[in-house]
């Protein structure tokens, strides 16, 4: 005789834990919908028995929908934790059964983030993206808006009044933030340093003039030198950090206003003590709490990546179900604050 299915089998069929197994077959709370859906798919593909009162359970009769996501540097760990918290706040929503297709910018260059974006609006009903600022991308998402497809901003807002909102952090309010954290720190003549992915991520702009008004105010006698511009990669900040250190023997301070903080750090490990340069940092990664731990990182601005794909899959399937204004209210969160203590 055939051997019977076990809840070993249902939960690998169905993708999921034996504990959410455990929790459908017995009518227990604290399981999503796109859950259950699958173990219900799965108990009927494999001939597993269910009880009588799982016959209601699931997404039947809900409107499906599939959304689309572009981000970009898809071996950096926050961008794989970003995809990792899309997906659960799509299969946590209750209003429809969501599907994510998440894409990636293979570079930074606007045509390949317009390729991207295209190619997630052609099979979704919304689309999410981080994205450089560019005429290229305003012209796309005024396309995609005449074809009623709405494209929300990710972390930076490059769509402007043409696409359906943002979600992300206040960009000045990080870099005033980084800029009283690094003039606390130091309270001193000396020098510091910020660094920006490019001229076209305008968030990480916001980011520096903020982090340089802030010091004017509060501690006048540091001097900062220009910016540096890193290209968001841990290899050419890297040489930008080892530059600096090298050119300014009073250095005390840096701020990688966007990505490429393991370049920063690595650097600093080489020819540094611990303390002796103050560096902030985006995101907490285990790079960025390592070096938190061991007195390489003063402060990590990180962004509630939960919290807003929660309310952006939210967002997107209402405005895919019901239609909503042409362009939302910003959708600002309040930044993680992580310091040495904090880890």
């Amino acid at each position: 005789m055939p051997r019977r299915p076990t809840l070993q089998d249902l939960a690998t069929a169905a993708g999921v834990g034996v504990a959410t197994v455990d929790r459908v077959v017995n009518g227990r709370a604290n399981v999503s919908k796109r859950s259950i859906a699958r173990v219900l798919e799965a108990a009927r593909q494999i001939g597993y028995p269910l009880p009588d009162h799982t016959s209601h359970m699931g997404l039947a009769g809900q409107p499906k929908l599939t959304l689309g996501f572009v981000l970009h540097k898809p071996s950096q760990a926050f961008y794989q934790q970003f995809a990792t918290e899309i997906r659960a706040a799509c299969d946590a929503q209750s209003e429809a059964n969501v599907t994510p297709h998440i894409h990636f910018s293979p570079s930074q260059a606007p045509d390949d983030f317009a390729k991207a974006i295209r190619s997630a609006a052609v099979q979704s009903t919304a689309v999410a993206a981080t994205a450089i600022n560019h005429p290229t991308m305003i012209r796309l998402v005024e396309e995609l808006a005449d074809q009623s497809v709405p494209v929300f901003s990710l972390l930076n807002d490059f769509a402007g009044r043409a696409g359906a909102g943002y979600f992300g952090l206040d960009n000045m309010k990080v870099g005033r933030l980084a800029g009283w954290m690094m003039a606390t720190q130091l309270q001193r003549p000396c020098r510091v340093a910020v660094m920006v992915g490019g001229a076209r991520w305008h968030g990480q702009g916001l980011r520096e003039t903020g982090f340089r008004t802030a010091l004017r105010e509060h501690c006048p006698q540091i001097t900062i030198t220009d910016t540096s511009v890193n290209l968001e990669t841990r290899q050419v900040t890297y040489e930008a950090t080892l530059d600096l250190l090298q050119r300014h023997g009073d250095l005390a301070g840096i701020y990688v206003a966007g990505g490429g903080m393991e370049g920063a750090i690595a650097a600093l490990r080489e020819t540094r003590p611990p303390g002796k340069v103050a560096l902030i940092v985006n995101e907490l990664t285990e790079d960025s709490r390592a070096a938190l731990a061991d007195g390489y990182v003063t402060m990590v601005v990180a962004t509630p990546l939960r919290a807003l794909c929660t309310m952006l899959v939210a967002t997107m399937t209402e405005t895919a179900l019901h239609g909503g204004a042409a362009v939302q209210k910003p959708a600002l969160f309040d930044p993680k604050i992580y310091l040495p203590e904090s880890v």
